[in-house]
């Protein structure tokens, strides 16, 4: 994991970005990821300023421990979704706002790119007709042609230094080089494989569009979704396979639907006669976080039961610096239960008494679903 990748979870939240041509349903699938209010219209551009939610993600672990340790309160994870207006064909020239669209996606560190994969003539199509292979490359065209365009200053501004005989520049452009040619053939940044150096010192700041991670998003009716898919879904899957990517299926309407319920039992009863068994957002909210390389441990007291996000590979000394700084600067141990452990036993001193509580020093890896403890001085 590099080290940009650690800073910024102790700065902030991770960002996933939800992109797409309009009326596709981006919009609609925000609203249910987060209730919040995000304006949904049949025409282009019906989006301009990117949409904010912090989102919590389903976990039930959390229930399991809320059951055994009844705490005052209980503290989800959380992962930040950005609904960003739908692009067009000619943004990376500044077609339909497209700087400012583009600009919106540099600043996330995820892409949910969500796919039409569904008929339906009362949604009009900016392209006339269903083709979720043709849409996903007009997206990918217009981030390749924006990062052709980062790409080629950068090389600009290390050629300059390369001519003094400068051996970093000379690298710089040769990684540039890699880079450019790519992307000319068709293919993303994130196919490119650096060095931890080469990013840290070449790539980082370039910001490439291409280089995040993305989640396809297939955006069908109520009965693909039953039926596991259509021909359209397929294609999609086929494509994203190609690329090492995963597709996730799901119905931004039906989606919709469950959100206005307002009862528990209304939404189950809902679920059930569809084949579900819970609803698809909280299937996307999982994989919109593991596709940002998160995990969770958690902490297990009286007052709070909380899960904490942490990047996969962090150090028991970098997971207590999530908690808070000093926990880190000051760290002696860390106290360690596996979960289905405190679950099979039923408390912290169960597991203690019976050796399941484990004591770790400053090399520890954490592990999804661990349970800890930290002894720290400061």
């Amino acid at each position: 994991m590099s080290k940009r990748f650690k800073a910024i979870i102790h700065r902030a939240l991770m960002k996933c970005g939800i992109v797409g041509l309009p009326n596709v349903g981006k919009s609609t699938l925000f609203n249910c990821l987060s209730n919040a209010v995000a304006q949904s219209a049949n025409y282009p551009f019906c989006t301009i300023e990117p949409n904010l939610g912090t989102i919590n993600v389903p976990d039930p672990r959390l229930n399991a421990l809320e059951k055994i340790v009844n705490p005052e309160r209980v503290v989800p994870a959380t992962v930040e979704i950005v609904d960003i207006a739908g692009l067009v064909r000619g943004a990376s020239k500044g077609e339909g706002l497209g700087n400012q669209f583009l600009s919106h996606i540099r600043e996330t560190h995820a892409i949910l790119h969500v796919l039409r994969c569904f008929e339906d003539d009362n949604i009009t199509h900016v392209d006339g007709n269903v083709d979720p292979i043709r849409d996903k490359e007009t997206i990918e065209t217009e981030l390749h042609l924006k990062d052709l365009e980062t790409v080629e200053k950068h090389m600009d501004k290390w050629g300059k230094q390369r001519k003094s005989g400068d051996k970093v520049a000379q690298a710089a452009v040769d990684v540039l080089e890699r880079y450019k040619n790519t992307l000319l053939n068709g293919q993303s940044a994130r196919s490119v494989e650096v060095t931890e150096t080469e990013y840290e010192e070449v790539v980082r700041d370039m910001h490439l569009l291409t280089q995040k991670p993305v989640l396809y998003v297939c955006n069908v009716d109520d009965d693909t979704l039953i039926n596991g898919g259509n021909a359209w879904v397929e294609k999609v899957r086929e494509m994203a396979g190609q690329e090492g990517a995963e597709v996730l299926m799901i119905s931004a309407q039906t989606e919709s639907e469950i959100n206005q319920l307002e009862t528990y039992e209304e939404r189950s009863m809902f679920l059930e006669d569809l084949g579900l068994k819970e609803p698809g957002v909280n299937d996307l909210i999982r994989r919109a976080y593991n596709l940002l390389k998160l995990q969770t441990y958690f902490t297990a007291g009286v007052k709070e039961v909380r899960a904490w996000t942490i990047g996969v590979g962090f150090t028991a000394p970098q997971a207590a610096g999530v908690i808070h700084t000093d926990f880190q600067k000051g760290f002696i141990r860390a106290e360690v239960i596996k979960f289905d452990d405190y679950v099979a036993l039923g408390s912290e001193s169960a597991c203690r008494d019976a050796g399941k509580m484990s004591v770790e020093g400053k090399e520890y890896v954490v592990k999804d679903g661990d349970i800890m403890h930290f002894r720290f001085n400061v």
